[in-house]
């Protein structure tokens, strides 16, 4: 299998590791494959693909989208290292409220899976990181939402204490409970 699925402190966020083909030339690796996804038992289908570029101390975050367009995400990065977070969000989770994260970088080439019923962010721990990411919805802003980055009750522990956000991520209120 090129890709191997292991879970995280929230069973249904998971980090999604390719095999990598390494040889004088370069390499070659496997990022995404429908099949070992089904296989895995995650129905993910990728509808739309996202590339942000983001400076050293920048945190995008932390969105979702509502039904009937809530977002499953499948991100990667191809420059740099982000610390990526996923919050649950899901009424009546066992898990709502809580949150995993993950350090993503092109040098250690893990995706993190995150479903649909996620909040989702990240901050950018190098000079510079390129994230790339697929998506189960096409973006609907009807339907999207956030939650404060720094959201006391969720206690997320972010590398950086002071990051640079955009308007819009400095209003969004904290999680409803």
């Amino acid at each position: 299998m090129p890709l191997t699925f292991e879970p995280t402190d929230i069973p249904d966020v998971l980090r999604v590791v390719p095999k990598v083909f390494a040889d004088p030339r370069g390499f070659l690796m496997e990022t995404f494959k429908e099949s070992e996804f089904a296989a895995a038992g995650i129905g993910f289908r990728a509808v739309q693909e996202n590339h942000s570029r983001s400076t050293q101390g920048t945190l995008r975050g932390l969105h979702y989208q509502r039904e009937p367009k809530a977002q499953g995400k499948l991100v990667r990065v191809i420059v740099g290292e982000i610390f990526d977070v996923a919050v649950d969000i899901r009424p009546g989770s066992p898990t709502f409220g809580k949150w995993v994260g993950e350090w993503l970088s092109a040098a250690n080439r893990t995706a993190l899976y995150v479903p649909p019923g996620f909040a989702h962010g990240f901050c950018v721990t190098s000079a510079e990181a390129e994230v790339i990411y697929k998506t189960t919805e096409e973006y609907a802003p009807d339907h999207e939402g956030g939650i404060a980055w720094n959201d006391p009750a969720l206690q997320i522990a972010w590398p950086i204490a002071s990051p640079t956000l955009s308007p819009r991520d400095e209003r969004w209120p904290p999680l409803a409970r």
